[in-house]
């Protein structure tokens, strides 16, 4: 029996050693356990088009399983595209939306002028880390030949754009006004990034530039060119290969595209850090200070209770077994348990 019992020891933490960070970080979410049961159709509005199902195939999976709990609750599907989710909830023709990105705050907005009052935005998953067309986390790299290992918000926001509403005293455009020495000091930046009209650009207005509209007009932009054999050449791809001739340029990109010419730096809110590296961990923990959380949006009038079938199918999407499908269909990444315990409280 001792024995027994040692090898058992000497077993588990190898085991918990092999999980890996999305199975760590599902184990800590508490199951799923009806509040009541309930039956019905949910109508979803969201991600996806006729010739692409995005989201659906997640919704699917997330519907087959809860069924197991409650199953007399069905899905009822209107995946048109992002852009016409949040409009799905005050045209009465949804109860739910789920997005491929952010809340856009105009939609938000235009809500609120509807039913004068906001919607209710619940966090169901984090984007991923290299995924294409999977909200990959934007990440910022500089020449290889550059000694600058790590760049705050404060600083990218003064170099990216013109208003600097992240509090740098001035906008920054040489590399001397990052610290730089020598035959860097007066080197103008050349930022390269997505166009600003693309959702990867309006991510950055929004999250980096904190909502303003002024970019720096030395910004050169990429938009994805489909070649005459009908592949595309991503923009990402294009501006970490324009970054590999650029010795004083700087970028806006992803892992994906990374050349040995090009490296990523580490990114920070403030210039006194902590400065963080892109990894499933500092996605899924929001530590990575451009995580990406994707929402479910759904028309709440304050005071008044969730439909219950909707409050039971959000309460599913936030417990260990909704995640785990998440993790199943391994595009995404979970929430970390911490994010969704707030997220389950806006449901009460």
């Amino acid at each position: 029996m001792k024995a027994v019992l040692l090898i058992i020891a000497l077993f588990t933490p190898v085991v918990q050693a092999q999980q890996t960070v999305e199975q760590r970080t599902v184990a800590a979410f508490p199951a799923y356990v009806p509040e009541q049961q309930v039956s019905g159709v949910i109508r979803v509005s969201g991600h996806g088009s006729a010739n692409n199902p995005w989201m659906k195939i997640l919704l699917a999976a997330w519907e087959k399983d809860f069924q197991r709990f409650q199953p007399g609750v069905r899905l009822e599907y209107r995946m048109y595209g992002t852009s016409s989710a949040i409009p799905g909830l005050w045209n009465g023709v949804a109860d739910i939306a789920i997005l491929g990105e952010e809340a856009d705050p105009v939609a938000v907005r235009t809500f609120e002028r509807v039913k004068h009052y906001p919607p209710l935005t619940i966090q169901l998953f984090t984007g991923s880390v290299d995924v294409r067309n999977i909200d990959y986390a934007q990440m910022f790299y500089v020449h290889k030949d550059n000694p600058l290992a790590r760049i705050s918000l404060q600083e990218l926001d003064a170099i990216f754009g013109e208003d600097h509403l992240r509090g740098a005293s001035a906008n920054i455009r040489t590399w001397g006004q990052l610290g730089l020495t020598g035959a860097w000091k007066d080197k103008p930046i050349t930022p390269y990034g997505w166009r600003i009209d693309d959702s990867f650009g309006y991510f950055l207005e929004q999250y980096l530039l904190q909502g303003s509209h002024h970019w720096n007009c030395a910004l050169e932009e990429r938009s994805h060119i489909t070649r005459p054999d009908g592949t595309i050449y991503d923009h990402g791809q294009q501006i970490l290969d324009a970054l590999a001739k650029d010795r004083y340029g700087i970028a806006v990109s992803n892992i994906r595209y990374a050349n040995p010419d090009v490296k990523p730096l580490a990114i920070g809110v403030t210039p006194a850090g902590p400065f963080v590296a892109v990894s499933k961990e500092t996605l899924i923990d929001g530590t990575y200070p451009l995580a990406r959380y994707l929402p479910a949006v759904i028309d709440r009038e304050p005071g008044v209770p969730i439909d219950p079938k909707l409050k039971e199918f959000l309460r599913y999407l936030l417990s260990r077994e909704g995640q785990q499908i998440v993790v199943n269909d391994n595009r995404y990444l979970p929430l970390s348990a911490t994010l969704a315990s707030q997220e389950r409280r806006k449901l009460d």
